[in-house]
């Protein structure tokens, strides 16, 4: 404990000389003890490093071996700022594996400079993020808490979720709203649904703007590799919430039904709560019921829970019955393809050429 090593730094503790003084002159250690007017288990602690030196054991050693305090002081001095370096250089290498863990060229988009510099790319996404450092990324308390014991999800899962939701919350206070009107969010919901039958350049700034004018800032925001996020709902406070959807479903029926799952998380309106959807429930404070609410909402908004019911009734999956059914809602046909298949009344490989591929430019 009295030098320490860390890549090429050494951290000599004033009880390392200590030790090779008392050897040097051929004492026991209680007998330097006695001589220096402490006692052996103080002593012994100085020794091992485990106790910082003193003002009081400065002097005593000075007076005792003829050296001036300074010398002393100067050494425990060195040693703490030592030690200090150490544990930056250690911060900064954790940090280090952590950034590789992250695809840096991903947030270049949002302004940060193109550099292969690791302590540059440490710096750029720590103010980006607003944390000191990148290890808080990691921690289980901060912006989303996964459930322990999850073989599926690995640390780079963690920091990468972390890292996209905080990227959503900047993009997010930076969109302009109204106050937040539930009433009109609800009757709005109509009109947004109209749009699934859109292209995405047409549907994409008409539901922003309808969104705004509710009180939700809509973002939606690349993949970020290994985030493993569908959607999240954060409130900046009870006049605004923000909304961000994640474009790496790029489906229409995956994108209205993840779109329709997080509007009725806004209408829950958990201010307190960052609510975040993830292919499986990986979520410590997950609430089952709240999930299970925007699930049943997505679907019945979509593709009324009556009509639906009819038309399975009728067990004719061809693809003039869907085409005929989804005109008949005014939905997609795709929209209809992803929810047979989905509740297992088609094959997954069926009529995937009515599923429509979205090409959004996000935020």
């Amino acid at each position: 404990m009295n030098k320490i090593e860390y890549d090429n730094i050494i951290a000599f503790h004033p009880g390392y000389y200590v030790k090779d003084i008392i050897e040097d002159m051929d004492l026991t250690q209680e007998e330097f003890a006695i001589r220096l007017g402490t006692t052996p288990k103080n002593l012994s602690e100085l020794l091992s490093g485990k106790i910082k030196l003193s003002t009081d054991l400065a002097m005593k050693l000075s007076r005792m071996l003829g050296t001036s305090v300074d010398v002393w002081i100067n050494l425990e001095k060195s040693y703490e700022e030592k030690i200090l370096e150490i544990e930056n250089r250690k911060k900064l290498d954790e940090q280090i594996e952590i950034v590789k863990n992250i695809d840096y060229s991903y947030f270049t988009q949002f302004g940060l400079p193109n550099t292969k510099n690791s302590e540059e790319k440490i710096n750029y996404l720590c103010a980006f993020f607003m944390i000191s450092n990148l290890s808080i990324l990691k921690k289980k308390d901060f912006l989303i808490n996964y459930r322990t014991g999850i073989s599926n999800i690995n640390e780079k899962n963690v920091i990468n979720s972390k890292a996209w939701v905080q990227t959503a919350i900047n993009m997010g206070k930076q969109i302009e709203t109204k106050n937040y009107d539930s009433e009109k969010l609800e009757k709005s919901i109509p009109k947004i649904r109209a749009l699934t039958v859109s292209e995405p350049n047409e549907f994409f700034p008409v539901l922003k703007e309808i969104l705004s004018d509710c009180g939700v800032s809509f973002v939606l925001l690349p993949n970020l590799k290994n985030c493993g996020i569908n959607g999240a709902v954060k409130w900046i406070n009870n006049d605004k919430a923000i909304l961000a959807l994640n474009d790496r479903r790029s489906y229409a029926d995956t994108f209205w039904f993840s779109l329709f799952h997080e509007i009725k998380h806004i209408f829950q309106h958990k201010t307190k709560t960052l609510i975040v959807s993830l292919e499986k429930k990986d979520l410590e404070n997950l609430d089952e019921k709240l999930e299970i609410e925007a699930d049943e909402f997505a679907k019945s908004t979509l593709i009324p829970y009556g009509d639906y019911k009819s038309f399975c009734q009728k067990g004719i999956f061809t693809e003039d019955e869907i085409t005929k059914f989804a005109n008949s809602i005014n939905i997609h046909p795709g929209i209809v393809v992803g929810r047979l298949q989905k509740d297992k009344l088609i094959h997954f490989s069926c009529f995937n050429h009515l599923k429509r591929k979205y090409r959004i430019v996000c935020n």
